[in-house]
């Protein structure tokens, strides 16, 4: 069978700290929202064959289809709360073998290892290979639709949520996962690049004003850089930064 990796966001205006997270402008001059910045980048990763829109339903969420139409791009309407569903669904419209996953409040994705870690992950027929050891949001997972469907199928509420790889992470000895390792100069669990708080959007915005000219492709040692030498940026978000090591 012959592999397509698609890209799979899940998009939803609600949010309990910041509304319309993926809407909200990197450059406001510009009108350029995190969504829009993903695509771009998303489109410059040859190895992404298709990128679909996982639209929470109901009609508040129209602007997420018009960014799509907009961008020529499919979406896709589906349950507000099980994000895990509306990854598969992301993948059935494009005929996926495979989806890659990154959070649509998060701009700054380290796409380095992108290619090596879709090689691998092909070659050795996993499950999910990762690179989570990098600032919170600057990671991302390739996904197998058949362990997709498996954890929808399998898991209960709790998985069929946000949490899409919860199910996986709970029972890795079902699955075949591969945790890419990452260079020293961006394995910072201790910063924040993802989108949540007014804060982060702060952050955000001002990584970006710094590196536009390279945009969508900003380096993330380029980022982690910056920050360590801006300890005021740091010191915004810090309160929220998790440091959360996802896989082993």
């Amino acid at each position: 069978m012959s592999r397509r990796l698609v890209a799979a966001l899940a998009c939803r205006i609600n949010g309990s700290r910041l509304y319309g997270k993926p809407l909200q402008n990197l450059d406001v001059e510009r009108g350029l929202t995190i969504l829009d910045y993903q695509i771009a980048f998303l489109r410059s990763e040859r190895v992404i064959e298709d990128i679909v829109l996982g639209v929470a339903a109901g009609p508040a969420n129209e602007p997420f289809h018009a960014l799509a139409r907009r961008h020529g791009l499919r979406s896709i309407s589906g349950d507000e709360t099980d994000v895990l569903m509306r990854l598969i669904q992301c993948g059935e419209a494009a005929g996926a073998s495979d989806v890659l996953r990154i959070t649509t409040e998060s701009p700054f994705t380290y796409f380095d290892p992108l290619p090596e870690a879709w090689r691998r992950h092909v070659a050795d027929e996993n499950d999910v290979t990762a690179v989570t050891d990098v600032p919170d949001g600057a990671g991302f997972e390739i996904l197998a639709m058949r362990a997709l469907a498996e954890s929808h199928a399998r898991g209960d509420r709790r998985h069929r949520s946000e949490l899409c790889t919860l199910y996986i992470r709970e029972h890795l000895e079902q699955f075949r996962v591969d945790a890419l390792d990452v260079p020293p100069n961006v394995r910072r669990l201790d910063l924040r690049l993802t989108v949540d708080y007014p804060e982060d959007l702060i952050l955000c915005r001002r990584v970006y004003d710094r590196f536009k000219e390279s945009a969508p492709r900003i380096p993330l040692r380029d980022i982690v850089e910056y920050l360590d030498a801006s300890p005021e940026l740091n010191a915004l978000v810090r309160p929220y930064a998790l440091g959360e090591k996802l896989y082993s």
